[in-house]
């Protein structure tokens, strides 16, 4: 009966498995990417913050409007409702004036709000970058769970396997049944793993909803199987596309920029400004004076003589560029070490992937091979049997581990150069991507990168 009903619930699994499977559609990474890109709320912000200070740049330049100037001059205040009388002083008054910047001025205020704007310009595509590495990020972390559920699932059935080589010996008086304790214990720890990662699964497809802002229980499909891309360029040549590239760069750049031309405008604040003015008086003929119309012409300008003011705004503008430049120094020099640290990661799980693939993983499996054929024959224990069971298990996992990781690098070192090297990830099929016939297995934690991984 218990036979029955362990064959019975791995049938279930497999079915269930399979059904899925078949439900769950391929996601393509560049369409994901072009959806976020087009729907994620905050890069939306982002551009609307960017617009906003263009708007800035096409009002810095633009002078102030005219004053027009309306006036009863002269008035006799014993005659007030007379409009005047016959008094030859009295007039009546228009006039217009224009404030006017001192030279140079409005082309260098236009220049260090188009400073600022373009910087907010460069932060936008930056953000684009950040949000396509989450979005890679996720993209690959869903691939190593559904390898690892595919791999969990297919050691149930080989531990099923166990269980009924386990009775068998048992029934026939070869074995002890403490062997099927083992095996079903192994087998629950396998659904409690299986259990742990579909829960992690929802998580990760929570994520991927959220940075794509879509409903959080939106499905999410299969990950198509992939080939390791090569870097063909060299750290220098990484680096040198960064600071052509990287949008940060050109930030920062942009703002040093813009402190270089505030400090112009700091030292033009110590010119004075202008206000040119037109005044026309239209008068009457009054005792013996004929009432001729007469104008006025005039030019003011402000005294400069607040001087800790303008020397405090030329120190502002010094600082703030010499802020800009700093921060873009450290920012290289960050670029310089991710991209370094990040090869070595990269050269790492390719390695693995390389040792797993073309050795490890294929002597485990003969190792288990022969573990049961020799518990057959009674020339091992069953704890040799699981043994050679989960070895084979974790270097499955640490194989599908190292190439998720390596595809994670890959999207932050595109992020950090600002260029893509890979356009789309080549699609493996399925007969190169299973190593062993039997068994495939990934990562569930491929979001960081042990050094020592404990064995199940």
């Amino acid at each position: 009966m218990k036979k029955l009903l362990v064959i019975l619930a791995t049938f279930i699994l497999s079915a269930n498995s399979g059904q899925a499977d078949e439900i769950r559609q391929t996601e393509d990474l560049s369409n994901l990417i072009s959806t976020a890109l087009a729907n994620n709320p905050e890069l939306k912000s982002s551009q609307s913050r960017w617009r906003m200070f263009a708007s800035k740049a096409e009002q810095a330049s633009a002078l102030e409007d005219p004053m027009f100037m309306f006036k009863l001059q002269n008035f006799l205040a014993r005659q007030p409702l007379s409009l005047g009388g016959k008094d030859p002083t009295t007039a009546k008054v228009i006039g217009i004036s224009q404030q006017l910047p001192f030279w140079g001025k409005r082309a260098i205020k236009q220049e260090v709000a188009q400073y600022e704007a373009e910087s907010y310009q460069w932060a936008i595509e930056e953000r684009k970058l950040e949000l396509a590495r989450m979005v890679k990020e996720t993209y690959y972390q869903l691939w190593a769970v559904d390898k690892s559920l595919e791999v969990i699932g297919k050691n149930i059935k080989i531990l099923a396997d166990f269980v009924t080589i386990a009775e068998s010996k048992y029934s026939v008086g070869q074995g002890v049944q403490q062997d099927i304790y083992k095996a079903g214990l192994e087998k629950s720890k396998m659904l409690d793993m299986q259990i742990s990662l579909m829960q992690q699964r929802k998580s990760l497809e929570a994520n991927l909803n959220y940075l794509l802002y879509r409903p959080g229980n939106s499905p999410v499909g299969t990950i198509a199987d992939f080939t390791l891309p090569h870097v063909s360029l060299s750290s220098e040549q990484l680096n040198e596309t960064a600071i052509e590239k990287r949008p940060q760069i050109k930030s920062l750049a942009s703002l040093a920029n813009k402190g270089q031309a505030a400090h112009r405008l700091a030292q033009k604040e110590f010119y004075p400004d202008f206000n040119l003015s037109f005044e026309y008086m239209f008068r009457e003929a009054a005792m013996g004076d004929p009432g001729y119309n007469m104008f006025t012409v005039g030019v003011t300008f402000n005294l400069p003589f607040q001087q800790d003011r303008r020397r405090a705004m030329l120190a502002e503008s010094t600082s703030e560029t010499s802020m800009a430049a700093e921060e873009l120094n450290g920012l290289k020099n960050s670029i310089s070490f991710t991209i370094n640290d990040i090869l070595a990661r990269m050269d790492r799980r390719r390695k693995l992937v390389e040792l797993y693939k073309g050795g490890i993983i294929p002597q485990a499996e003969q190792s288990l091979e022969s573990a049961v054929i020799s518990y057959r024959v009674n020339k091992v224990d069953f704890l040799t049997l699981l043994d050679g069971r989960v070895t084979l298990f974790n270097y499955e996992r640490e194989l599908y581990e190292s190439q998720a990781e390596y595809m994670m690098r890959l999207a932050q070192l595109e992020a950090a150069i600002g260029a893509d090297l890979v356009s789309v990830p080549t699609v493996q099929s399925k007969a190169t991507t299973d190593v062993l016939p039997g068994n495939v297995q990934p990562s569930a934690t491929a979001a960081s990168e042990p050094e020592h991984r404990q064995h199940h």
